[in-house]
């Protein structure tokens, strides 16, 4: 069954979110008679466990939003809560997308579970998502992420596309700020477009309070530029979580699809892999892109024509 739920949330940075909570309940089969006892204790606790997925809709993109929505809804059987996120309205003057920072306010948004993914809406998953929700955080750790130098296999697309992969891709290094913090510029780094989190561990150890502390230090000292990687979204976070984070299994976050229209990887090695990410600035709805039939799959059109295809033909 589907269920719909409104959650108004306003969340700091003056970032004024309307954040809508999908959520999908597998219809589960009943218990049989002929089960053992021990399987019908257990079976309530397991049907009744949701998985909470957040996912931002940037505007004009909830086509792409659906698109992963409908990946990880036919791959499960587990019971999903979507919190879908975008912008109640415009706001022209802010000058970092908005969307980009609502993973450091996971626990505003987040309230009753302990454990939270978040995705990047960019995505699609072709595995069971409970298995990325099993994904063990050592202890005092608040979040797991992919480490940019954890599969050798994407590190051939990584340089043929002049991509970076260490820290100093986002910190400058010539500010002394960054010097101070003892971090070595060749230290891999790591990409949060999927974050499996501890809502407790964060909450505790106040990390939004730390993330926002990054980004008016970086307002005031400048001490990372979008020119130098992934968004001054990331560098707080490549910061903040430095040897204070697990990894999530690589074959749980192959990306870069979006970086180059003419660098592919084998077809063979993704249809091996659990979930795609097109970052970067060619996504699979517009052209030119790269392995676009893969997420052409999940893919369900607008009926009020707003989110269509940008295709070489159309």
């Amino acid at each position: 069954s589907l269920y719909f739920v409104s959650v108004n949330q306003i969340l700091l940075l003056l970032l004024i979110l309307t954040v809508c909570a999908i959520l999908y309940n597998k219809v589960h089969k009943a218990p049989s008679a002929l089960r053992n006892e021990a399987d019908d204790l257990e079976s309530p606790k397991e049907m009744e466990e949701e998985i909470p997925v957040v996912i931002c809709a940037a505007a004009g993109r909830m086509g792409a939003t659906v698109a992963a929505i409908s990946s990880i809804y036919s791959n499960t059987e587990a019971n999903v809560l979507f919190y879908i996120v975008g912008l109640k309205n415009t706001i022209p003057h802010i000058r970092y997308k908005p969307l980009n920072f609502v993973r450091f306010y996971l626990p505003l948004l987040i309230q009753k579970h302990e454990k939270v993914i978040y995705l990047d809406d960019d995505v699609i998953v072709q595995g069971d998502i409970q298995e990325l929700y099993d994904t063990r955080l050592a202890p005092g750790h608040a979040a797991a992420f992919s480490d940019d130098c954890d599969l050798p296999s994407t590190h051939e697309m990584v340089r043929s596309v002049g991509m970076q992969n260490t820290y100093m891709g986002f910190l400058d290094y010539r500010k002394q700020a960054i010097r101070d913090l003892g971090i070595s510029p060749s230290t891999c780094s790591f990409n949060p477009g999927v974050i499996v989190a501890n809502m407790t561990e964060w909450k505790n150890q106040r990390l939004t309070k730390q993330l926002e502390k990054w980004m008016q230090r970086n307002v005031e000292e400048n001490l990372y530029s979008s020119t130098l990687g992934g968004g001054v979204a990331t560098s707080p976070m490549l910061i903040v979580f430095h040897g204070k984070h697990s990894t999530i299994n690589p074959m749980w976050h192959i990306r870069h699809l979006g970086w180059s229209p003419d660098t592919r990887y084998s077809e063979h090695f993704l249809q091996e892999a659990k979930l795609l990410h097109w970052n970067g600035r060619y996504k699979p709805w517009d052209y030119p892109s790269v392995h676009t039939d893969l997420w052409e799959n999940w893919f369900i059109p607008d009926p009020s024509g707003k989110f269509k295809l940008t295709r070489p033909d159309s």
